[in-house]
């Protein structure tokens, strides 16, 4: 009679399914933008420097973003005011915290923002090119432009980011549920080996 006869508990142990559970709240909580995370950090930079270049005329992001007097003056509209709030606030904060904590959450959040940004940045351009023709406001500038392709481009690469991350994720949970069905199944010939009574004595 063999040790895992004798003890059946030890047989059990050696069909013990992998501890797929770590893996798949490891997978669920977190992202690896690999090298991806270079582009993304790269956008990051460029979109702040976007707010500094001109917005419109000679009001630049920031201004837009105090609503200082130039920008009063320059008949800044509402759908550009939103677009910088939540280009810096998504799109750049939100970007950053996600790309060093790797929370998969944070991600989700930079992507849906960024691109809530993309559609305010193309109004803001259509804003700026259908002003009355009795208005003193310029036409859209080119961090506005500038700071829209680069929007669209961030929204792109978290939306590949996520995407990639929810494959992962799918994959752990077809893993740990073939792993649970290959475990249940040897489980059930750990019970009482059948045969003829002088097989228990072997």
């Amino acid at each position: 009679m063999t040790d895992a006869d004798k003890n059946p508990e030890h047989a059990t142990d050696d069909y013990r399914a992998p501890d797929y559970d770590r893996a798949e709240k490891q997978i669920d909580s977190e992202i690896d933008p690999g090298v991806r995370a270079v582009v993304v950090a790269s956008l990051v930079m460029l979109l702040l420097l976007s707010l500094a270049l001109p917005h419109t005329g000679a009001v630049n992001g920031f201004d837009v973003l105090s609503g200082n007097d130039a920008a009063v003056a320059d008949a800044i509209a509402l759908p550009s005011r939103i677009y910088v709030w939540l280009v810096l606030v998504f799109a750049v904060v939100m970007s950053v915290l996600a790309l060093v904590t790797r929370i998969w959450a944070l991600a989700w959040i930079a992507l849906a923002g960024s691109g809530v940004a993309s559609v305010f940045g193309m109004l803001s351009i259509w804003s700026r090119q259908t002003l009355p023709a009795d208005s003193v406001g310029s036409g859209p500038g080119i961090g506005l432009v500038l700071g829209w392709i680069l929007v669209v481009a961030l929204t792109f690469h978290w939306l590949k980011a996520v995407w990639n991350k929810t494959t992962a994720q799918l994959d752990a949970q077809e893993r740990r549920r073939a792993a649970s069905v290959e475990a249940e199944e040897n489980n059930r010939w750990d019970g009482p080996i059948l045969g003829r009574p002088t097989d228990y004595e072997r």
